[in-house]
């Protein structure tokens, strides 16, 4: 249980770094919380501070859940009651949560997408990638990362499904937290899908701004 308690706590930590905060005041002295939709994750730095800084932030965030699995996956040894894939599922939900309601930005961050996409792709390489192309084919054609991201969100579980089912040990376990991720995913999201209904959703340009 120690095990379990500790992998939650360093999951949620490094998912609560607020990197589009510290590349903001580095790169060009700016609170992202101040510009933009006031979101800490990378859209909002692309848009803020431009491609440099929201491609940085990207790739950062996909590293925290990345790592929040790996960290599971040390701290994991046999006769814990759980199994090791289980416990790495365990860090990466835990640093999603960490995104989305960080301790060290009054717990509000991002929407938790980038974390997530590092969890899955160190968990369920295929499964993140049918939920990427997703996301791309969305953009490309709608050009809203919002829709991407719900899009590849929903995608994702399915994809978890079909990719793992009678083939992983544990894949029960991958799906219920693939579901509770697309769950939290579409909950960040929920200003999103009021603008995109009504029409003022803000499309992406490459330009950033």
């Amino acid at each position: 249980m120690d095990r379990i308690i500790l992998t939650i706590v360093c999951g949620y930590l490094l998912g609560s770094i607020p990197f589009s905060l510290v590349v903001g005041k580095i790169s060009k002295g700016i609170d992202p919380r101040n510009h933009g939709s006031g979101n800490l994750g990378a859209a909002n730095t692309f848009r803020t501070l431009g491609p440099g800084p929201g491609v940085a932030v990207l790739l950062l965030d996909v590293s925290k859940g990345a790592m929040s699995t790996l960290a599971g996956s040390l701290l994991w040894r046999s006769g814990i009651g759980v199994r090791q894939t289980d416990l790495m599922l365990i860090g990466g939900l835990a640093a999603v949560c960490g995104h989305i309601w960080t301790i060290f930005a009054s717990f509000k961050g991002g929407k938790g997408v980038a974390t997530a996409a590092g969890m899955f792709l160190s968990i369920t390489p295929l499964a993140f990638v049918f939920s990427l192309a997703a996301w791309l084919v969305m953009v490309a054609l709608w050009r809203y990362i919002s829709v991407g991201s719900i899009v590849g969100a929903i995608v994702l579980p399915v994809a978890v499904y079909f990719t793992n089912v009678g083939r992983v040990k544990g894949w029960e376990s991958m799906f219920v937290v693939s579901l509770a991720v697309t769950v939290l995913v579409l909950a960040a999201h929920r200003n999103n899908i009021r603008r995109i209904l009504n029409g003022t959703e803000r499309k992406f340009s490459i330009r950033g701004g």
